[in-house]
């Protein structure tokens, strides 16, 4: 007899699933069998679901700032860029060219 070890399911199957059945066009038994799940497991996914419906945006907005780059390290760095090309400038007209 082999062990039997529990499925897992990625996070795409899941919301896949939660939002058939939050459509509501068939019964939680319906989805049990077209999906081979618990309609337990089902109604548990769905009320995940509708409870963290809205944290997908405001995650987006919070991704975005802290995959942003650091504002003040780039004026810094746009500050010596100026500093040297106003030397070279100056450098270059003293030589002629």
């Amino acid at each position: 007899m082999s062990k039997q070890t529990r499925r897992k399911f990625t996070s795409e199957f899941k919301a896949k699933v939660a939002l058939e059945a939050v459509k509501n066009q068939l019964t939680l038994s319906e989805l049990g069998v077209k999906f081979d799940l618990s309609p337990v497991v089902i109604s548990k996914w769905k009320g995940e679901f509708l409870g963290n419906m809205s944290s997908v945006f405001e995650k987006s907005t919070k991704k975005e700032d802290d995959e942003g780059p650091d504002v003040e390290e780039l004026y810094s760095q746009i500050g010596k860029l100026k500093v040297e090309n106003e030397f070279l400038k100056k450098s270059c007209k003293k030589l002629g060219i």
